[in-house]
């Protein structure tokens, strides 16, 4: 095995440095921060209110969480919010206490009230789901004439038609809420930034403790637990995906791990995804070789490929530059690795993949969009060089903040090489 220190063991100066400068001022900051964004949007667009359901445009908007993954999928927890007026949680059954902030550390100052959700999802209503849909339009109508001045434009993140056509009968415009939390979530404060590199930090600590055991012998998902470890240890929440694959498995890619075993000389590629402390994301790419062998000349060419991808684009990126300039000017995948293309070149990044998302030159005019790069935007640039009919690929990804005049890199993790 090879001979490295286990950094991930102990905290370096820099890492407790950052850890410590996050303290309650801090979080409260981003808290309010955030809710301010999630109001002017509102504000700017003339919307009374918006309904979440989306955990993440929750946890943005009041830096409240519980059981965030099963609440994407069970919609027992909600979130209105008032452009001018109260922030009204609905949380699931005898909840409410888990926003006591006299239990927690930096409390939830963001939260007026809180309330028990009527759930009318089938797996919790069953056949009486109109029922219950009908008492819970009747009460966002209730609150939308108390504190709505009139206005009953309410936006939305995630609804199905039941409870769409029970706020129409009542009057309610609806509108789509997850367009303005995107935008809302766009730009990044100070405070949200420093709350975003304790996660890469956290996330970067769980890729040395892979590096340290990526040996032959070891499972693709043996080999993954070491970056949930970090992870979890550090008080970060969960990870995305499970994209890590080795050798053959590595082309195409989007294949997730596996119980297959990691032979000497596999290029091992894989895709954080990894939501961390304070619920920010961290989505980085490597490639290494297993064993910690010198790759082979295939191997070295597909991976320099893969890495002038990715800082030829970064390169570009700046304040102001529109998405359709920086398609046009972007750098052009070789032929033999355009089919198995990865599916965009940049996306946004905050509590998780954001907008907006930039697509590669061949897909733009079909699915493409208008917009522009900002300041303080935090994106990820996205490469993967893996051949039709080749061996094997690699996917490499940077995150990175936009500037005035072009990116900061956020993970200092090592690149350019195999090792």
């Amino acid at each position: 095995m090879i001979d490295r220190k286990k950094r991930y063991l102990n905290q370096d100066a820099a890492d407790v440095a950052l850890k410590n400068s996050i303290n309650e001022a801090t979080i409260r900051k981003a808290r309010d921060y955030r809710l301010k964004r999630t109001r002017q949007v509102l504000q700017d667009n003339d919307i009374a209110a918006v309904l979440l359901y989306d955990p993440c445009n929750i946890r943005y908007a009041t830096d409240t969480s519980n059981m965030q993954l099963w609440t994407m999928h069970n919609l027992s927890r909600y979130c209105l919010i008032f452009s001018d007026g109260p922030v009204i949680l609905f949380d699931y059954h005898n909840c409410a206490h888990l926003h006591d902030e006299k239990r927690l550390p930096n409390g939830q100052l963001t939260v007026n009230e809180i309330r028990p959700a009527i759930v009318w999802a089938y797996f919790a209503a069953g056949e009486r789901a109109p029922e219950q849909a009908m008492r819970w339009g009747a009460d966002i109508a209730s609150l939308m004439q108390q504190y709505g001045g009139g206005n009953k434009r309410l936006a939305i993140d995630i609804c199905e038609q039941l409870g769409i056509a029970q706020l129409n009968k009542h009057g309610i415009e609806t509108l789509s809420g997850m367009e303005y939390m995107e935008h809302a979530r766009g730009i990044k404060s100070a405070e949200e930034l420093q709350l975003m590199q304790w996660t890469i930090t956290v996330c970067q600590k769980g890729m040395e403790r892979m590096w340290d055991h990526c040996e032959p012998g070891i499972s693709e998902n043996e080999l993954w637990a070491h970056l949930h470890f970090e992870n979890i240890r550090n008080g970060g929440e969960w990870i995305e995906t499970r994209i890590l694959t080795a050798g053959e498995r590595t082309n195409p890619w989007m294949r997730e791990s596996s119980d297959a075993m990691i032979q000497k000389g596999d290029i091992v590629s894989f895709d954080t995804d990894l939501i961390g402390p304070y619920g920010y994301c961290a989505d980085i790419s490597r490639a290494w070789i297993a064993g910690h062998e010198k790759p082979t000349s295939t191997q070295q060419d597909i991976y320099d490929i893969a890495m002038e991808h990715i800082t030829y684009n970064m390169g570009l990126l700046k304040d102001g530059l529109a998405f359709h300039d920086f398609v046009d000017r972007s750098w052009k995948l070789p032929e033999r690795f355009a089919p198995n293309r990865y599916s965009c070149s940049v996306h946004g990044v905050g509590l998780a993949d954001e907008y907006p998302c930039i697509y590669h030159p061949q897909d733009h005019n079909k699915v493409g969009y208008n917009g522009h790069f900002q300041e303080n935007m935090v994106v990820c640039v996205e490469s993967y060089t893996g051949g039709v009919g080749e061996k094997e690929g690699v996917k490499l990804e940077q995150q990175v903040r936009i500037t005035k005049t072009g990116v900061e890199l956020l993970s200092d993790f090592a690149i350019g090489s195999f090792n």
